[in-house]
C-alpha cells in the first residue's frame, strides 16, 4: 500500500476515493464541504485557489497538475492572513539535471504556494496536499515539477 506521510498527514492513495474538481476558471474559493477532493489544475492560463478561512481542523485537499501552467500561475492561498503554511515541497528540475531541492513553509509569513510554470514549478505531474492542522496553520506536503534552477513556491502574498 502506497502512503504519503508527513506532519499530521497520511493519505492512502489506494483506498482513498475522492471527488475530482476540474475545469476551473481563473479563480475559485474552495469550501469546507469539498474537503477530501482532488483539485485538477488543468488550465494553462493559471488558477488562483483560496483555501477556506476558519474551517475545521482536518480539512484537506489534494492538488494535481494535469496541464502545465504557461501563463500567470497556479496559486493556492490561505483564506485568512492569520493562517500560515508549514510543511515541505520537493521540487525537481525536469529540463536539465533532474536536480532536487526541498523548500519549506516557514509558518510565520508564508500564506501561498505559487507555481509559475518554470522555476517555482507547476508543470504536469506536480501534486501536493494541503491539510488544516490548527486554527492558524495548513501543512503542505508534495512534489513539484519545475524547470531551470528551481526556487521556492512558498510565497508571502
Amino acid at each position: 500500500m502506497s502512503k504519503l506521510r508527513g506532519t499530521d498527514i497520511e493519505v492512502d492513495f489506494i483506498a482513498a476515493k475522492s471527488p475530482v474538481i476540474s475545469g476551473l476558471t481563473a479563480t475559485r474559493s474552495l469550501n469546507e464541504n469539498e474537503s477530501g477532493s482532488t483539485i485538477a489544475l488543468d488550465r494553462a492560463a493559471g488558477i488562483v485557489l483560496t483555501l477556506p478561512a476558519a474551517c475545521t481542523t482536518g480539512t484537506w485537499y489534494e492538488f494535481v497538475v494535469n496541464t502545465s501552467v504557461t501563463s500567470n500561475s497556479y496559486k493556492v492561498i490561505t483564506g485568512a492572513g492569520t493562517e500560515l503554511l508549514i510543511g515541505e515541497v520537493i521540487s525537481i528540475d525536469t529540463d536539465t539535471s533532474n536536480a532536487v531541492a526541498a523548500f519549506t513553509g516557514n509558518g510565520s509569513t508564508h500564506i501561498a504556494v505559487t507555481m509559475n510554470g518554470t522555476t517555482t514549478g507547476g508543470l504536469k505531474g506536480t501534486h501536493f496536499i494541503a491539510k488544516k492542522t490548527s486554527s492558524t496553520q495548513w501543512v503542505i506536503k508534495g512534489s513539484n515539477q519545475g524547470s531551470g534552477t528551481v526556487a521556492t513556491p512558498f510565497a508571502t502574498s
